[in-house]
């Protein structure tokens, strides 16, 4: 055996895996030796939009007393909000030197379908100096329709409705990370918008069942992607008056700053993450372990995870997910854990029909069970071996899949949960295919993508 890391974002131990196993990690890429000063540098310096003071002081020109908004994710992303790679901090600082009042900037929490965050919570994720600001802090609310306004349709005639507190302000800035994403290709930019401040009733228009079912709604991939499309078109109608997008490395460290124009300083940002993110390819595996990184809070988000290792996995390969799961639900809410229910009830193929049937009414959070489906295309569920000890044993019937609790029963810890399945599902291949099994380990769980290498002419 040799002995590898399981980074999970909040917890990390070393982890012992068979020595013929080939490991996938990103590429190498340079982090960013004085995060600040890049900070600062491309607020003033920013890609095809006005520097952030002049942008300011233009605003306030035009309104004495214009307000602000600075959109910020929810703590299932890994933004580096505070500590020596923080933006925000240095954002608002610049947004108050170039005239701003502190109780004229808002910041709204794009926590989309997501639940709310705690104060305990919140003072987590932010710098401490945001706090002795006294900004007003605001939570998207998906469903409050009081803090929801209309700002269109669609061009197939759907209602967009978003965060009211974000549409009335005059000075839109948005933050967050660009990491790849499973529906949309890449997050940040105008996904912060849409879903991110998107009415729950609205989420349809980027993650129906037929959106979804395209084969360009996956990782790293904008050319073509529905759901990229969509919420592009929905963050222009919305405005933007700039985004401010970082990269990160497998170490959570700063590798990027993008500040500038939505689209543009966000094309920039993904060019930066397929440079190490894209891992090429060759071959299929019979066993690929996996986990769920940072944003594995719940099972919802443990999809992500779970979706990056298809690549690698042979027809009825057997695929083992870690997870350590934070969230005060480890599995997530009411709609997607009916949706889950129904999956495993139904299986993938009837699953499907039921939600592409054009009488099917879309139920919110449907399409994290859909993506589930994608893998169980691959292989059936029961072939995938979920390593949790979060989620209490009783849910394990009703989720498709395998709960590794069953297979090593006497597990103690996570490490020994995963180590022991490990060699179950070695044991259990060698059965039956009659030879070593294959096997593969992706070090940095959803972050690192591989892409299947085309074959020469």
């Amino acid at each position: 055996m040799k002995e590898v890391i399981l980074n999970l974002g909040q917890i990390s131990f070393p982890l012992r895996i068979p020595d013929h196993t080939d490991v996938f990690p990103m590429g190498k890429v340079s982090f960013l030796s004085n995060p600040e000063e890049n900070i600062r540098d491309a607020l003033s310096h920013p890609i095809d939009c006005l520097p952030l003071k002049e942008l300011i002081h233009q605003k306030l020109q035009a309104n004495p007393e214009a307000r602000a908004v600075v959109v910020i994710s929810d703590n299932t992303r890994p933004v580096p909000y505070s500590g020596s790679s923080g933006i925000l901090f240095p954002l608002v600082d610049e947004m108050i030197k170039a005239g701003l009042k502190p109780s004229r900037i808002r910041l709204l929490v794009a926590a989309g379908t997501h639940r709310p965050m705690n104060d305990k919570e919140l003072r987590k994720m932010l710098d401490p100096r945001i706090f002795s600001l006294g900004l007003p802090l605001i939570h998207h609310d998906c469903r409050n329709s009081n803090d929801l306004v209309s700002i269109g349709k669609t061009e197939l005639g759907g209602e967009i409705l978003i965060n009211r507190n974000y549409v009335e302000s005059e000075i839109k800035i948005l933050t967050g990370l660009v990491e790849s994403h499973f529906m949309a290709g890449a997050s940040g930019g105008r996904k912060s918008i849409s879903l991110g401040l998107l009415a729950e009733k609205s989420t349809f228009l980027l993650h129906g069942g037929p959106i979804l079912d395209s084969p360009y709604a996956r990782d790293l991939v904008l050319e073509g992607n529905p759901v990229h499309e969509e919420a592009l078109n929905i963050a222009k109608l919305a405005g933007c008056d700039m985004i401010v997008n970082v990269t990160l490395d497998s170490n959570y460290k700063l590798t990027g700053v993008f500040a500038g124009h939505l689209e543009s300083a966000h094309l920039a940002s993904v060019r930066k993450l397929r440079s190490y993110a894209a891992i090429p390819v060759e071959h299929k595996y019979d066993l690929v372990i996996g986990h769920a990184g940072f944003v594995g809070v719940n099972h919802y988000q443990a999809a992500k995870g779970a979706l990056v290792c298809i690549p690698l996995l042979k027809e009825n390969a057997i695929c083992i997910l870690a997870a350590y799961h934070t969230d005060l639900d480890p599995i997530g809410g009411p709609n997607y854990k009916r949706m889950m229910r129904l999956l495993g009830e139904l299986g993938t193929e009837k699953f499907m029909n039921m939600i592409l049937d054009p009488s099917w009414n879309f139920v919110p959070e449907q399409w994290e069970a859909q993506m589930w489906t994608r893998l169980f295309r691959k292989i059936p569920p029961e072939n995938l071996i979920y390593c949790s000890l979060e989620i209490p044993e009783e849910s394990s019937s009703w989720l498709p899949g395998t709960d590794a609790r069953t297979i090593v029963p006497e597990a103690e810890s996570l490490k020994e949960l995963v180590e022991r399945s490990i060699l179950w599902a070695v044991k259990e291949l060698r059965h039956r295919l009659g030879r070593e099994p294959r096997v593969a380990f992706l070090p940095d769980g959803p972050y690192g993508v591989p892409i299947e290498k085309k074959p020469k002419n």
